[in-house]
């Protein structure tokens, strides 16, 4: 389970250190951001509910073996009160070395939750957006976020 040292002050400081982490490869610092309860939960594309730190750990392990992504989140939108915010967006999503690789894009949701630690990360949960068929995107990017 991570150690966290730092507070974050607004459920955007840790959407903002989301993001960045995933565009680092920074698995401890990706972590770091979520809750610490056995209850928080992540969806890829495609893919089935990971539940618990462990296992959401495990399948960004196997994200970033292949290196950073790139996700470029737009057209937020924001629903929360004094303990929880719902942040909905669309994620241009990128690998930065593969030429092969085709950009995605996808919707996802991430809930965050106020702690006493700060704002904390409970959920993450991404689809392929429509306009093309989910198993296309889903071949084009060649990986799960």
């Amino acid at each position: 389970m991570p150690i966290v040292t730092k507070t974050l002050a607004s459920a955007e400081d840790v959407e903002h250190a989301f993001y960045d982490a995933i565009a680092r490869a920074d698995l401890e610092g990706l972590m770091a951001l979520w809750a610490d309860d056995d209850e928080i939960a992540c969806i890829h594309p495609g893919a089935p509910r990971l539940q618990g730190h462990a296992a959401i750990r495990e399948s960004w392990e196997l994200i970033f073996e292949r290196g950073p992504v790139h996700i470029r989140p737009r057209h937020l939108h924001v629903t929360h009160n004094m303990m929880c915010a719902v942040h909905s967006v669309v994620e241009d999503v990128k690998r930065p070395d593969d030429p092969d690789w085709q950009e995605a894009h996808i919707l996802a949701t991430n809930v965050y939750l106020k702690t006493p630690q700060g704002w904390r990360m409970v959920l993450h949960h991404s689809s392929i957006a429509p306009g093309r068929p989910a198993e296309e995107a889903l071949a084009a990017a060649g990986i799960l976020h």
